[in-house]
């Protein structure tokens, strides 16, 4: 039991601090090395770690993430960046465009990889445009994270939520989707405030408009394609007849068929380390959880008035515990050990919408943050820590105002 207590600290330590402190280990690796050293040390057995990785789960967001690469490899996200961020309107109705844009996007085909393929457009856009990049980047970022509370494809989390608590698409969506949609004005509004006659770049800072080779064009085809696959996907959920990993890589396998482009094209557009990070914390929770640890110390808390099970706690305790491991490792940490019963669809937004508003509060509270920080820094934008921060902790406090109001509505 020390021994796996051990690992599994410096597991969520890494988780913490995005690293495992002294080595260049980061949390995917963390995952990985602790899942093996986790099998190595006897806490679980090989067979056991196998059964512990959810295959529901991981197969329904490889899936998603293939759909998503499609919209990718075919030009619809340069075009659609281009078009929004070139119309001729003003800086506040831009941003209310973007994110609404973004929300929408990212609840259908999975927040993460919306971020990487619209965060270096939207920078070269904007400076073309001489914006100053940095509100459009952060409203786009938080827009992306309430927004993709609304729909079980829209993160990691949210699938994980829904498969742990039985919930079905339509379920999800009836207890989330009000929430997320509410978030939009409350992201604009913080934002448009806070950068109110700061919206344009400094004199001589301005940058020359994105040469034409640098937007790939939009292939009409491929992108009518993915879009009948996606309608098909999300009806197909809808209807929950077949298994929803079954739909994803179904629709997967129909978009890697494919005459015009390579699938190693599409596939280099999956998050892997996504992937393995997830599949590693499976089998780390699972060895801790044969320990009997996690249910003293539930039945513990519970006994000092903390019960997880209350959808009001729920959803604190997971936004605030998103913010020291991550959305993902939160979810999976707490999911298991709740107790669903006539609650689960409460039960279920709580944490859906918890750790999706409180994700603004800090750039590492989820990985679009981090997506859209350090791509902004490869493209010569810094968004600072205080920066993010000061935009979005106010950002997060109005919309969990939304999401305990709502919680409370559904109890």
């Amino acid at each position: 039991m020390n021994v796996t207590l051990v690992i599994f600290t410096l597991v969520y330590v890494a988780m913490a601090f995005g690293k495992l402190p002294g080595f260049r280990v980061d949390r995917t690796g963390a995952a990985v090395v602790g899942t093996l050293a986790m099998i190595v040390f006897g806490a679980i057995s090989p067979k056991a770690a196998w059964d512990a990785v959810d295959y529901r789960t991981i197969g329904m967001l490889f899936g998603l993430m293939v759909v998503s690469s499609a919209f990718v490899v075919s030009g619809f996200y340069a075009w659609l960046a281009q078009r929004v961020a070139t119309m001729p309107v003003s800086p506040p109705t831009l941003l209310a465009m973007l994110i609404v844009v973004g929300g929408v996007m990212a609840a259908v085909l999975t927040k993460d990889v919306v971020m990487v393929a619209m965060t270096p457009l939207l920078v070269s856009i904007t400076m073309a445009r001489k914006l100053n990049p940095v509100p459009f980047l952060l409203a786009f970022c938080f827009g992306v994270n309430t927004g993709s509370v609304g729909l079980i494809s829209g993160s990691p989390q949210n699938m994980i939520v829904a498969q742990g608590l039985g919930l079905s698409f339509s379920g999800f969506m009836k207890v989330t989707m009000l929430p997320a949609l509410l978030s939009f004005p409350v992201v604009w509004a913080v934002v448009a405030f806070m950068y109110r006659g700061r919206w344009a770049l400094p004199a001589g800072e301005g940058a020359a408009p994105p040469p034409a080779d640098a937007i790939p064009p939009l292939d009409k085809g491929e992108t009518i394609k993915a879009g009948l696959v996606t309608l098909l996907v999300m009806a197909a959920f809808m209807s929950d007849l077949w298994p929803r990993e079954i739909i994803a890589l179904s629709a997967a396998g129909i978009l890697l068929l494919n005459r015009k482009i390579a699938s190693k094209d599409m596939l280099g557009q999956i998050d892997g380390n996504l992937l393995l990070l997830i599949m590693g914390l499976f089998v780390v929770n699972a060895a801790l959880d044969l320990t009997g640890l996690p249910q003293q110390l539930l039945h513990d808390l519970r006994d000092i008035g903390v019960d997880l099970n209350n959808p009001v706690t729920l959803c604190l305790v997971g936004g605030m515990l998103s913010n020291v491991i991550g959305n993902n490792p939160t979810v999976m940490l707490l999911t298991p050990f709740l107790q669903p019963g006539a609650d689960a669809d409460a039960l279920g937004a709580a944490l859906a919408v918890g750790t999706g508003f409180f994700s603004n509060l800090v750039v590492f509270g989820s990985l679009a943050g981090i997506i859209v920080v350090e791509q902004a820094a490869r493209c010569g934008v810094r968004i600072s820590f205080a920066e993010f921060s000061r935009a979005g902790a106010p950002v997060t406090v109005c919309c969990l105002v939304i999401a305990l109001a709502w919680i409370m509505y559904l109890t």
